[in-house]
């Protein structure tokens, strides 16, 4: 019989930006920009969401969160309760910073700490964990970072995924620039060709090869390191403003790149790389934000 802790819990979860450059779809970095989520078992099933989607989320049993956090109530081979679910959210939603990789990570984070597991009850650890979220995302890119922090190497073979942090420099940080109107995952990835030259496809390779070794701890590379061959430029006519700027961005030496989907830019920043706070356009939001150190995290 499931044992449920008779306490609110509150896990909060990192946005995220995928790709990088020529990451595509196997790396991503966790930001230390955080939606909070608090979960109780309850006479019956509530949903309360303040800031980001307010006024756009569903709140029944279909909304994104809620959803992860059965799903993971389903892996732990527990009940159904009725849930009082809270979100506060600040990640911008259909911008690229991985706004539904943190909802799926944060349900599932949720599940797992209202659920006592007892001995030799099912578990659910941080692998077990990445493999239910990138079941329900579709991909482990953004999933990644969300569950496990830092910068991550994912991928996945048929029904296997796989997560590894790696090694980033310290003195590497993030400033992003969001604008006011989204664009949506699945109509940026519509854009995209059915194939590509082999030698985009080797150059694309040496970079993201590169950048692994750049974020590590040779921030003088970054520029080269996130050009893209397979998917920025085939996005712009969805996007053209933040094309624009990450062309204005690099022709300044500064390493520029779509976040995940986009339409956010997320510029580089760290030791020899030039300052562009300022640099967004009218309507658009600035953000500097530090790579997380740590991904989903139980809030005591």
């Amino acid at each position: 019989m499931t044992s449920f802790t008779d306490q609110a819990v509150t896990v909060e979860v990192p946005a995220t930006s995928a790709n990088l450059g020529p990451g595509f779809d196997c790396l991503g970095i966790a930001l230390d920009f955080r939606d909070v989520l608090t979960a109780r078992v309850s006479s019956e099933t509530s949903i309360v969401v303040e800031g980001e989607g307010a006024a756009e989320v569903p709140l029944d049993e279909s909304h994104l969160v809620l959803r992860a956090l059965r799903a993971g109530l389903d892996h732990l081979g527990a009940a159904q309760p009725a849930i009082d679910l809270r979100c506060r959210n600040v990640i911008p939603h259909s911008r690229g910073l991985g706004s539904s990789s943190a909802a799926i990570v944060g349900g599932l984070a949720l599940a797992r700490a209202l659920v006592d597991v007892g001995e030799g009850a099912p578990s659910m650890d941080d692998e077990e964990m990445l493999a239910v979220a990138n079941a329900i995302e579709g991909h482990p890119d953004n999933v990644a970072p969300a569950c496990l922090g830092g910068f991550v190497v994912s991928g996945q073979d048929r029904a296997r995924v796989w997560g590894l942090r790696t090694g980033i420099d310290p003195r590497i940080g993030a400033r992003v620039f969001v604008p006011p109107e989204g664009v949506e995952t699945k109509l940026a990835r519509g854009l995209l060709p059915e194939s590509i030259s082999h030698g985009e496809a080797t150059a694309n390779t040496g970079r993201a090869a590169l950048l692994v070794a750049a974020l590590a701890g040779h921030p003088e590379h970054l520029l080269r390191a996130t050009e893209d061959f397979l998917h920025q430029k085939y996005r712009e006519t969805a996007m053209p403003h933040s094309y624009a700027l990450v062309e204005r961005l690099r022709a300044m030496a500064c390493p520029a790149v779509i976040s995940g989907a986009g339409p956010t830019v997320l510029a580089f920043t760290g030791p020899g790389l030039p300052e562009v706070a300022g640099f967004a356009p009218a309507g658009w939001r600035e953000l500097e934000l530090s790579i997380a150190t740590s991904g989903v995290r139980v809030v005591d």
